[in-house]
């Protein structure tokens, strides 16, 4: 497991959970997080390269990183 910081040095939550919790966003990562959620290999407590390696396994289509790059922003600034 990666431990990621917060811009303020603190702890900052796994990309694959905060994923997890997205819901109702209206965007790409509705999508994403609903797939994730139906996944039981999702990597839950990865960072987005554990995501984005699990997709390649799966042989995800270019939308769905698409999706990834849009979540990593948005968790990015979180």
């Amino acid at each position: 497991m990666t431990i990621q910081a917060d811009r303020y040095g603190g702890r900052k939550e796994a990309f694959g959970r905060w994923l997890l919790a997205q819901r109702d966003r209206g965007d790409w990562v509705d999508a994403l997080a609903d797939a994730a959620r139906a996944d039981r290999n999702f990597p839950k407590d990865g960072d987005p390269e554990a995501v984005r390696a699990h997709l390649r396994g799966q042989q995800a289509d270019g939308d769905t990183f698409a999706a990834v790059d849009d979540a990593e922003s948005d968790w990015l600034d979180c």
